[in-house]
């Protein structure tokens, strides 16, 4: 059975890779740090099962990954741990700069010294995939997409540290012939996502019928990436992509944030009426924009397609109905992430 070293793996993205992983037969070394966006409560199925095991740590913590390695004999490691939050980065940068950075040194030191130790065979077979996001490349106009040959441009201090921590990985490999791997994402929705980012905090709002907060003139537009959809592309790229590539993922599904609000706003009036008739979007209010708020993302992922066969299988509208429909039915979770450290206050202005 092989065994993945998961970092983050209590988070959005990691733990839903988590619940996959373990699905499809791999042992899985899960190490999160638990901060307010770490959930346990999202992987309370795999409790008793022995294909998980959950530690506690920060990957900047270097014996601690280090036994981590050794003692389970891991054979990939998959580093989703990041603080991800723009507006978070604004607030506080040196945080994003001591997880992202130091600490994603911190992995690859440890991964490189335990890879040196494995034998031929399990050496060549072992891989270190790192997940980042499509907002180190910066911002488009109003045309071309994203590739993995586009010069990075990031211009928040959460896309700055990406940025670098993306430079680290590559440089691991070039210069100690780690076997690494990169995917570059669009913007993930789905189920657990913590509720700071749009789409579940819209959802939030528009279900007591408060104010929905769009930044700006709410243009700004952004790939929408399924989160089931990123974790297979992320499945698809450890078993078989080209050791020391990068691999953008997208989901082929731009949308104006407003329009996302809209259509948030449409499915909760089908499903969940207000009590007074009202329609959602009458809730929308324009507030001051984010600094530095990045126009438009765009993804080509054609080299993830061509290469490795990879192709998102939710549409925008089919997964946004599925989003809609889990927060509806998963409301203990939502009260349990609300615990009083987060209110769905306005951060980053």
């Amino acid at each position: 059975m092989t065994t993945l070293l998961i970092t983050g793996g209590a988070g959005f993205i990691g733990a839903n890779f988590v619940l996959q992983a373990v699905a499809q037969g791999y042992r899985v070394i899960n190490l999160d740090k638990l901060t307010y966006a770490g959930n346990l409560d999202t992987l309370v199925s795999l409790e008793g099962d022995d294909r998980h095991v959950f530690v506690k740590g920060d990957i900047g913590n270097r014996a601690l990954v280090a036994a981590l390695l050794k003692d389970h004999a891991v054979d990939a490691v998959v580093n989703f741990a990041a603080e991800s939050h723009v507006d978070r980065s604004i607030d506080g940068p040196a945080a994003f700069v001591e997880t992202n950075v130091v600490g994603t040194l911190g992995l690859l030191e440890s991964t490189r010294d335990y890879w040196r130790s494995l034998d031929g065979a399990a050496q060549k077979a072992f891989r270190f995939l790192h997940v980042s996001t499509d907002e180190v490349y910066g911002s488009l106009g109003d045309e071309g997409q994203f590739k993995e040959t586009t010069p990075y441009a990031p211009n928040s201090p959460y896309s700055a540290s990406k940025a670098a921590s993306d430079h680290l990985v590559r440089a691991f490999h070039h210069t100690y012939g780690l076997p690494t791997l990169t995917t570059n994402c669009s913007n993930n929705y789905g189920p657990y996502q913590f509720p700071e980012k749009l789409i579940p905090l819209i959802i939030q709002k528009a279900l007591v019928g408060e104010a929905l907060p769009v930044y700006g003139d709410g243009l700004n537009v952004r790939d929408w990436l399924y989160v089931g959809d990123h974790c297979t592309a992320i499945a698809r790229v450890l078993e078989a992509g080209r050791v020391g590539e990068t691999y953008n993922v997208g989901g082929n599904a731009e949308r104006e944030n407003i329009t996302v609000v809209k259509a948030i706003c449409a499915l909760l009036d089908e499903r969940r009426p207000l009590a007074d008739g009202r329609k959602r979007e009458s809730l929308i209010t324009f507030v001051k924009d984010r600094p530095g708020h990045d126009r438009r993302y765009a993804i080509d992922s054609s080299k993830l397609q061509t290469e490795l066969g990879w192709q998102p299988s939710q549409t925008f509208e089919t997964g946004i109905a599925h989003t809609v429909d889990w927060y509806l039915n998963n409301a203990p979770w939502v009260t349990r992430v609300l615990d009083g450290s987060y209110l769905m206050e306005r951060l980053g202005a």
